[in-house]
């Protein structure tokens, strides 16, 4: 029995996103409110093992986790099966809870390696791929889309499922669709009736567009899906799965107090990476109260941690 058949349904998840579920905030979220399961941000498994040394080792710091966010799951993304299964093996060496292989991103340099989305154009593939990665002993799931350029859930989700993975998360959206209209919902709903007619036994999870918590369970309860994966939802809401505090409740002090301690994680943990990475989150936290606007237009012009931790603190104190 893998870790996914001991968790109470529905289950909720949080989306792997490149530049936002990095370990930092993968910290924070787990302090402030942890969902059921994490990804992490999806990693190259042709860099990792092609790039050498270097490029291994800067690949290696976005698959560092703490125990607090257990259970945890890696994602990567390849269109070799022999590294998917070298992927994968790495993964349960490092103590991950679950592998995850990335077939929905519409990136188009990494469409052009026959990954993520591509893959959908190439089921035979993306059956041999995650057959390679389930050479472990840790369970293997996907993270998709209903289709490339139409919905073709009716022939790529069998495809999948035939495979068995643990899990398949659909975002209900094609690659041609990208994020320009609204999640189609009732796909998860005909999803589920696939998998249930194949008597399947892998989990079918939903994702795109749920801006709540409640809204999530709303969603699980109308498709019967057995999770839901949340995505730009959690944008500047570390407090999204917990049941306990509402973001709207808290003070601006809280909320900033907060942004303060992810960026201070930020450095501390990913002193490599450009200090704008955290600016994409700054007008996320920055909102719903008066004079949010005028500070979040400050923090855009910050260029270190140092220059945010005056600036806050400054501000806060002129508003306590």
């Amino acid at each position: 029995m893998s870790f996914w058949q001991t968790l109470k349904k529905p289950i909720m998840v949080l989306a792997p996103m490149a530049d936002v579920t990095d370990p930092a905030f993968r910290r924070i979220i787990a302090k402030y409110g942890k969902p059921n399961v994490l990804w992490t941000e999806f990693v190259s498994a042709d860099g990792m093992f092609l790039g050498g040394e270097e490029a291994y080792n800067h690949l290696i710091r976005d698959l560092k986790y703490t125990e607090a966010e257990r259970p945890i799951v890696a994602q990567m993304f390849t269109s070799s099966p022999e590294r998917m299964q070298k992927a994968a093996k790495l993964c349960q060496k490092l103590g991950f809870d679950g592998f995850d292989i990335n077939m929905g991103c519409p990136d188009r340099s990494i469409e052009k390696q026959v990954s993520g989305s591509a893959l959908i154009k190439h089921p035979e593939l993306a059956k041999e791929l995650i057959l390679a990665a389930k050479n472990v002993d840790i369970p293997v799931s996907v993270k998709t889309r209903i289709g490339y350029h139409k919905n073709e859930i009716e022939t790529w989700l069998p495809a999948i499922l035939e495979a068995e993975p643990a899990v398949v998360t659909l975002h209900a959206r094609t690659r041609k669709e990208m994020s320009k209209v609204p999640a189609r919902w009732e796909t998860i709903k005909r999803a589920v009736e696939i998998r249930d007619q194949m008597n399947s036994q892998t989990l079918i999870f939903g994702n795109g567009d749920v801006v709540s918590l409640e809204e999530a369970q709303q969603r699980a309860e109308e498709t019967g899906c057995d999770g839901v994966m949340i995505g730009r939802g959690i944008f500047g809401n570390p407090w999204f799965f917990n049941e306990k505090i509402k973001k709207e409740d808290l003070s601006p002090k809280d909320i900033l107090s907060v942004l303060l301690e992810h960026a201070k994680l930020f450095e501390e943990l990913l002193p490599e990476k450009n200090f704008a990475i955290m600016k994409k989150h700054f007008k996320a936290y920055v909102s719903g109260w008066d004079g949010a606007k005028e500070l979040r237009i400050k923090l855009m012009q910050t260029k270190s941690v140092e220059e945010l931790e005056k600036l806050l603190t400054k501000y806060i104190e002129m508003i306590t």
